[in-house]
Protein backbone atom coordinates (compact mmCIF):
# COMPACT_ATOMS: atom_id res chain seq x y z
CA UNK A 1 0.00 0.00 0.00
CA UNK A 2 1.55 3.45 -0.97
CA UNK A 3 -0.27 6.65 0.77
CA UNK A 4 -0.07 9.96 -0.84
CA UNK A 5 -1.12 12.35 1.80
CA UNK A 6 -4.14 14.74 0.27
CA UNK A 7 -3.14 17.81 2.49
CA UNK A 8 0.09 20.31 1.79
CA UNK A 9 2.89 19.29 3.56
CA UNK A 10 4.36 22.21 5.60
CA UNK A 11 7.31 23.82 4.42
CA UNK A 12 10.04 24.34 6.35
CA UNK A 13 9.31 28.04 6.96
CA UNK A 14 5.78 26.73 8.35
CA UNK A 15 4.76 25.02 11.31
CA UNK A 16 8.18 24.99 12.76
CA UNK A 17 7.27 23.04 15.81
CA UNK A 18 6.53 19.95 14.18
CA UNK A 19 9.63 20.22 11.42
CA UNK A 20 12.29 20.70 14.11
CA UNK A 21 10.63 18.22 16.85
CA UNK A 22 12.06 15.21 15.25
CA UNK A 23 15.30 15.72 15.22
CA UNK A 24 15.15 16.58 19.04
CA UNK A 25 13.44 13.44 19.92
CA UNK A 26 15.53 11.43 21.98
CA UNK A 27 16.98 7.89 20.97
CA UNK A 28 19.82 4.94 21.76
CA UNK A 29 21.50 3.19 18.77
CA UNK A 30 22.07 -0.30 18.44
CA UNK A 31 24.88 -0.30 20.73
CA UNK A 32 22.74 1.98 23.39
CA UNK A 33 24.58 5.18 23.02
CA UNK A 34 21.89 8.22 22.93
CA UNK A 35 21.32 9.84 19.88
CA UNK A 36 18.90 12.14 17.85
CA UNK A 37 18.21 12.75 14.26
CA UNK A 38 19.74 16.08 14.42
CA UNK A 39 22.77 14.27 12.39
CA UNK A 40 20.79 13.39 9.26
CA UNK A 41 19.14 16.86 9.01
CA UNK A 42 19.65 18.05 5.25
CA UNK A 43 19.07 14.39 3.95
CA UNK A 44 15.34 12.23 3.65
CA UNK A 45 15.63 9.53 6.11
CA UNK A 46 13.73 6.74 5.04
CA UNK A 47 12.56 4.96 8.78
CA UNK A 48 11.85 1.62 8.88
CA UNK A 49 10.84 -1.35 11.66
CA UNK A 50 12.45 -4.25 11.20
CA UNK A 51 12.99 -7.89 12.20
CA UNK A 52 15.24 -11.04 11.42
CA UNK A 53 12.36 -13.54 11.26
CA UNK A 54 9.72 -11.85 8.98
CA UNK A 55 8.74 -12.66 5.66
CA UNK A 56 10.23 -9.32 4.84
CA UNK A 57 13.67 -9.87 6.20
CA UNK A 58 15.36 -10.00 3.00
CA UNK A 59 14.36 -6.23 2.20
CA UNK A 60 17.39 -5.51 4.27
CA UNK A 61 19.05 -6.17 1.22
CA UNK A 62 17.71 -3.84 -0.46
CA UNK A 63 17.24 -0.70 2.52
CA UNK A 64 21.49 -1.33 2.53
CA UNK A 65 21.51 -1.50 -1.97
CA UNK A 66 19.33 2.00 -1.60
CA UNK A 67 21.70 3.72 1.30
CA UNK A 68 24.86 2.33 -0.79
CA UNK A 69 23.67 4.00 -3.97
CA UNK A 70 21.89 7.04 -2.81
CA UNK A 71 23.33 8.10 0.37
CA UNK A 72 24.19 11.74 -0.94
CA UNK A 73 20.54 12.01 -1.01
CA UNK A 74 19.14 9.24 1.96
CA UNK A 75 19.68 7.91 5.24
CA UNK A 76 17.58 4.83 5.95
CA UNK A 77 17.44 3.80 9.35
CA UNK A 78 16.47 0.57 10.93
CA UNK A 79 14.52 0.36 14.29
CA UNK A 80 14.46 -3.59 15.10
CA UNK A 81 10.76 -4.36 16.60
CA UNK A 82 9.44 -7.68 18.08
CA UNK A 83 5.40 -5.69 17.56
CA UNK A 84 4.48 -8.29 14.98
CA UNK A 85 4.29 -11.93 15.63
CA UNK A 86 7.06 -12.29 17.91
CA UNK A 87 10.09 -12.20 14.81
CA UNK A 88 12.58 -10.24 16.37
CA UNK A 89 13.48 -12.11 19.45
CA UNK A 90 17.06 -11.58 19.89
CA UNK A 91 18.96 -8.63 21.60
CA UNK A 92 20.48 -5.97 20.24
CA UNK A 93 23.82 -7.66 19.71
CA UNK A 94 22.09 -10.54 18.46
CA UNK A 95 20.38 -8.28 15.81
CA UNK A 96 23.46 -6.41 14.96
CA UNK A 97 25.29 -9.43 14.28
CA UNK A 98 22.67 -10.79 12.28
CA UNK A 99 21.84 -7.89 10.05
CA UNK A 100 25.53 -7.18 9.28
CA UNK A 101 26.73 -10.89 9.05
CA UNK A 102 23.61 -11.77 6.69
CA UNK A 103 23.17 -8.44 4.67
CA UNK A 104 26.12 -6.57 5.31
CA UNK A 105 23.80 -3.46 6.55
CA UNK A 106 25.86 -0.29 7.31
CA UNK A 107 22.97 2.03 7.61
CA UNK A 108 22.23 3.08 11.04
CA UNK A 109 20.29 0.48 13.25
CA UNK A 110 18.83 1.92 16.80
CA UNK A 111 18.20 -0.38 19.68
CA UNK A 112 15.27 -2.90 19.58
CA UNK A 113 11.92 -0.81 20.34
CA UNK A 114 8.23 -0.83 20.99
CA UNK A 115 6.72 0.86 17.69
CA UNK A 116 3.08 0.13 18.57
CA UNK A 117 1.09 0.42 21.76
CA UNK A 118 1.24 2.24 25.19
CA UNK A 119 5.14 1.54 24.74
CA UNK A 120 5.91 3.07 21.65
CA UNK A 121 9.22 4.89 21.48
CA UNK A 122 8.81 8.77 20.92
CA UNK A 123 9.74 8.74 17.69
CA UNK A 124 6.83 6.22 16.29
CA UNK A 125 4.43 8.09 18.69
CA UNK A 126 5.78 11.52 16.15
CA UNK A 127 5.55 9.21 13.15
CA UNK A 128 2.43 7.93 14.36
CA UNK A 129 0.48 11.14 15.61
CA UNK A 130 -1.21 13.96 13.36
CA UNK A 131 -0.60 16.42 16.22
CA UNK A 132 3.27 15.85 15.96
CA UNK A 133 4.23 15.27 12.43
CA UNK A 134 1.51 17.30 11.15
CA UNK A 135 -1.43 15.14 8.89
CA UNK A 136 -0.28 11.22 9.80
CA UNK A 137 -2.29 9.26 12.54
CA UNK A 138 -1.26 5.55 10.86
CA UNK A 139 0.82 3.43 12.87
CA UNK A 140 2.95 0.31 11.19
CA UNK A 141 0.73 -2.40 10.69
CA UNK A 142 3.83 -5.17 10.53
CA UNK A 143 7.19 -4.91 10.40
CA UNK A 144 8.61 -3.48 7.56
CA UNK A 145 6.69 -0.42 7.41
CA UNK A 146 8.55 2.61 6.09
CA UNK A 147 8.06 6.15 6.48
CA UNK A 148 9.63 9.29 4.36
CA UNK A 149 11.17 12.40 6.40
CA UNK A 150 11.91 15.03 4.29
CA UNK A 151 15.26 17.31 4.16
CA UNK A 152 13.34 19.61 6.74
CA UNK A 153 11.75 17.08 9.13
CA UNK A 154 8.93 17.07 7.31
CA UNK A 155 7.06 13.53 7.06
CA UNK A 156 6.18 12.95 3.48
CA UNK A 157 5.20 9.71 3.21
CA UNK A 158 4.47 6.08 4.29
CA UNK A 159 4.31 2.55 2.89
CA UNK A 160 3.55 -0.81 3.78
CA UNK A 161 5.79 -3.46 4.38
CA UNK A 162 5.00 -5.06 0.96
CA UNK A 163 6.34 -1.62 -0.89
CA UNK A 164 10.32 -2.48 -1.75
CA UNK A 165 12.93 -0.08 -1.13
CA UNK A 166 13.13 0.04 -4.35
CA UNK A 167 9.59 0.78 -5.36
CA UNK A 168 9.41 4.14 -8.34
CA UNK A 169 7.27 6.19 -5.88
CA UNK A 170 9.63 5.93 -3.05
CA UNK A 171 12.73 6.62 -5.21
CA UNK A 172 10.85 9.33 -7.18
CA UNK A 173 10.29 11.50 -3.59
CA UNK A 174 13.98 10.47 -2.77
CA UNK A 175 14.50 12.39 -6.32
CA UNK A 176 16.18 9.72 -8.07
CA UNK A 177 15.25 6.96 -11.42
CA UNK A 178 15.52 3.09 -11.37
Amino acid sequence: MIFVPKTKLSSPNQNNSVTDSIYKIPLRDIDGNETTLAPFKGKKILIVNVASECGFTHQYEQLQELYELHSDKIVVLGFPTNDFGAQEPGNNSAIKFFCTENYKVTFPMFEKTNVVGENKNALYKWLCNKEQNGWNDKKPKWNFYKYLINENGALMNYFSETVSPFDEAILKQIGVQK
